[in-house]
């Protein structure tokens, strides 16, 4: 008796299916379990932060409220925070309305109030910089712009914008 020509591909398309719902059936047992272990609805927020190896360790208070984009109403500045890490070296972008170089961005702590201290160096910017404060009550940045070029200072308010 002879075969079909097509006849063997039945058992290797049959194969091909149960291979694909067999890898298809682990990967969401494994995505199941992933966010089952996320949500761990009995555990207490506190100990799953203990428990998880993040980069939060050791992270400063407050720092993650200035994360974000910020306005000075008076000219439409922008401070835009990308990351604060736990030493306080900040990840910072300035645009006026083009970017403008950050040299120097970080924010400390003293006592209960969060600063922000940013240094800009660009055309027009030699040295110029912000010294800050965060305001929770207003969640406001607050502060003194120092303007190198003219040597003054001026009061300056930033909103977040996002």
């Amino acid at each position: 008796m002879k075969a079909f020509p097509g006849s063997r591909r039945i058992p290797i398309a049959k194969a091909m299916l149960l291979a694909a719902g067999l890898v298809a059936a682990v990967f969401l047992s494994v995505l199941n379990w992933n966010l089952a272990e996320a949500e761990s609805p009995g555990q207490p927020a506190s100990v799953k932060a203990e428990n998880e190896g993040s980069d939060k360790e050791g992270a400063k208070p407050g720092f993650e409220e200035l994360k974000g984009r910020w306005r000075r109403p008076d000219g439409g500045y922008i401070i835009e925070v990308r990351n604060v890490d736990a030493t306080g070296k900040m990840d910072v972008a300035y645009f006026n309305p083009r970017p403008i170089n950050v040299s120097k961005a970080e924010a400390t702590r003293e006592g209960s109030a969060t600063n922000v201290f940013i240094e800009l160096r660009d055309a027009g910017y030699p040295g110029s910089s912000y010294t800050l404060t965060y305001d929770p009550q207003s969640n406001q940045l607050k502060g003194i712009y120092f303007q190198a070029v003219m040597q003054q200072n001026f009061e300056v308010v930033f909103f977040r914008i996002r």
